[in-house]
């Protein structure tokens, strides 16, 4: 989870370097077509060999990752990455409080909101481009259905299947979207380039990782661990696209990374995070 978390924020910063070339939903194309084929190529899953439980599992969970993506990338075009990651958090902070068994799971996931609010300042008059918060709005819906999807799919098909066929899918969710914004553009070498190292650290390791944790802890403990994506984000934007936080965003951080290392420390006693396959 931890290399998936640092291996995905930096992804999303380097990203942002294509948006003036092919824009945002070009950007998204190039990345999953990319981690598409190198997933595909690595994995080489069989269609016509899965079972009907299998494709039924993994369709929604492909759809669900396509319009995450997309709605992300156009998000994080408007609005700064720390914030950005701050909002679509509603989406897993929301599946931690669902599907939370013990009374101190949502005593953590108080404790994750107020640092999503403290980064998000919704109060602030100069806060986010609504537009930007809208897709990211959708972006977190759609993050919310990809734990319990994911983890749906990793019961049904062996190894990284999922993740190769899933990506597979995204990349047709951003094909139209990508062409008309990115055009003859998406072919240039530079974009190409920064797509191939988006495509790696954004999508294959991450993605790959997250399968393999599903495997090993409950959705709702996987849920509420995705409180540390905001503080890495700040960090990640702070670095790579010197985006400096403010104090309140700083006082964010602490609490989501609080709420995340107790999330850690109590499921490591919990029979779902022990290795067991999920149900």
């Amino acid at each position: 989870m931890l290399g998936s978390i640092g291996s995905i924020q930096v992804s999303a910063a380097v990203a942002t370097k294509m948006f003036d070339e092919v824009g945002a939903a070009g950007a998204t194309l190039v990345r999953t077509v990319l981690a598409a084929a190198i997933l595909l190529l690595l994995v080489r899953p069989r269609w016509g060999a899965m079972s009907a439980a299998g494709r039924r599992a993994v369709l929604p969970y492909g759809l669900a990752l396509g319009v995450m993506n997309l709605a992300f990338y156009l998000g994080i075009e408007r609005v700064d990455l720390g914030t950005a990651v701050a909002i679509e958090f509603l989406g897993p902070l929301t599946v931690g409080a669902v599907l939370a068994r013990r009374p101190r799971d949502r005593v953590w996931v108080a404790v994750a909101a107020l640092g999503v609010l403290a980064l998000t300042e919704p109060w602030s008059s100069s806060g986010a481009d609504p537009v930007g918060v809208a897709w990211l709005l959708l972006a977190a819906l759609c993050w919310g259905l990809y734990i319990p999807l994911g983890a749906r799919s990793a019961a049904q098909l062996p190894g990284l299947e999922p993740v190769a066929v899933a990506m597979a899918i995204a990349a047709l969710v951003a094909l139209v979207p990508g062409v008309v914004d990115g055009g003859g553009e998406l072919v240039d070498p530079s974009v190409l380039g920064i797509g191939l190292v988006t495509a790696i650290t954004g999508s294959v390791v991450p993605y790959s990782l997250e399968q393999l944790a599903l495997r090993r802890i409950a959705p709702g403990a996987f849920g509420v661990l995705m409180a540390l994506e905001p503080g890495v984000a700040l960090l990640a934007g702070l670095v790579v696209l010197g985006q400096a936080p403010q104090l309140l965003g700083l006082a964010g951080i602490g609490l989501v990374v609080a709420a995340g290392v107790g999330v850690t420390r109590g499921s490591a006693a919990a029979p779902a995070a022990s290795g067991a396959p999920l149900p």
